[in-house]
């Protein structure tokens, strides 16, 4: 009698547990996308904006189902502001086991994440990398901004013409790739039209005396002073006139960053940026974007730029209807007509985005949309 008992027993807990397991709740598998931005280091100030359109995007992503039905899962790695650690930041993402990369943000940044990217064959769209040679490193390299080829030149009509600028001064960071690869193509573009670069200013970004640097521009006459630089340029711009120079600062996208205006830009009585993207644009869905996330922190052009970025990703992983990284390169290649924030995005065979340019006047500190331009304007 024990041992039928006992028999009993064991067969119903045997029951039991198959019934447990076979009812138990199954979990999903998180979609990862990897985000590679500085945290620490001398970049955080210009990238925090690129990191909240990026947490933006993935919370309302998971808000509306996620990708595929699964919740996404966003794992920000540090790049410490540096090459070697944005490099070493990608691997950490690869070794995740990421479907996809958001950033970087600073064009030295992004060609080290890229190169890791490209060997693994690993979906990579920067928000806001313009160095033209990016794209080139593979082809599952993306950007969602212009690059500086037309930026630059845009910049450099935008001074010959609209400004009837002849001559001009040149500062560059020689640290960074970006100013070094925007200023050869302003100068470059200038010159094609007529213009003279009398001046090219060297210096690096954090040194510790930039007096130097400004006192070699004053002795060189011109109309317009191009600051190639990020958050130092509103020092120098402030500095220059605070000299006696007449010459109209104009520099890039790096300016729209709050610590450019803290940094002197808010002291500059009148100059001239171009940028991706600005708050005031009239398109409707910058007016839902500025409404919905307004309150909820600075909103800024890499902040619309990188939510853009989540966003195509997210697409691309929905029309491939898998995580396969091949098929989510393929999907994002045969991109089309995505109705973006910052405008509609379509990449070009290198992997760019054929996009607007606006230019922000500057006036008594506070910039205002002057116009906008674009690159069929610009061939």
């Amino acid at each position: 009698m024990f041992r039928q008992t006992s028999k009993h027993l064991f067969l119903l807990c045997s029951l039991g547990v198959l019934f447990f397991w076979g009812t138990m709740p199954t979990f999903a598998e998180p979609v990862k996308i990897g985000a590679i931005f500085a945290l620490t280091g001398k970049a955080v100030n210009s990238n925090r904006a690129a990191i909240h359109g990026t947490r933006l995007a993935i919370r309302e992503i998971n808000e509306q189902g996620g990708i595929l039905g699964e919740p996404v899962e966003l794992l920000v790695f540090d790049n410490e502001s540096t090459p070697i650690g944005s490099h070493l930041a990608a691997e950490k993402a690869v070794g995740a086991g990421v479907t996809g990369i958001i950033g970087a943000s600073w064009s030295s940044h992004s060609l080290a994440v890229a190169k890791v990217a490209a060997q693994h064959h690993l979906p990579m769209i920067s928000p806001i990398s313009t160095i033209p040679s990016l794209t080139d490193i593979g082809k599952s390299i993306f950007r969602v901004c212009y690059t500086d080829d037309f930026q630059g030149s845009a910049l450099a009509r935008f001074a010959f013409t609209d400004l009837a600028a002849r001559r001009a001064v040149v500062f560059i960071d020689i640290s960074s790739d970006f100013s070094m690869s925007i200023a050869r193509i302003f100068r470059r573009t200038f010159e094609s039209l007529g213009g003279k670069v009398v001046k090219e200013v060297e210096y690096k970004t954090g040194q510790e005396d930039y007096r130097p640097a400004i006192r070699e521009a004053l002795l060189h006459q011109a109309d317009v002073v191009f600051l190639s630089g990020y958050d130092e340029s509103g020092y120098l711009a402030a500095a220059l006139q605070a000299a006696g120079s007449t010459a109209i600062p104009i520099g890039s996208d790096g300016w729209d960053a709050p610590s450019f205006f803290s940094s002197g830009g808010n002291r500059i009585v009148r100059g001239y940026f171009i940028n991706h993207w600005l708050p005031d644009a009239i398109e409707r869905g910058s007016r839902a974007f500025i409404e919905k996330f307004q309150g909820e922190g600075d909103i800024l052009a890499p902040t619309a730029l990188a939510y853009d970025a989540v966003h195509i990703l997210a697409a691309a992983i929905e029309k491939a209807g898998t995580q396969d990284k091949f098929k989510v390169v393929d999907s994002l290649r045969s991109l089309r007509g995505f109705k973006g924030v910052t405008g509609d995005i379509s990449f070009t065979p290198r992997g760019d985005a054929a996009k607007q340019a606006c230019i922000a006047e500057i006036r008594a500190g506070v910039p205002h949309l002057l116009k906008c331009v674009h690159p069929d304007k610009h061939e």
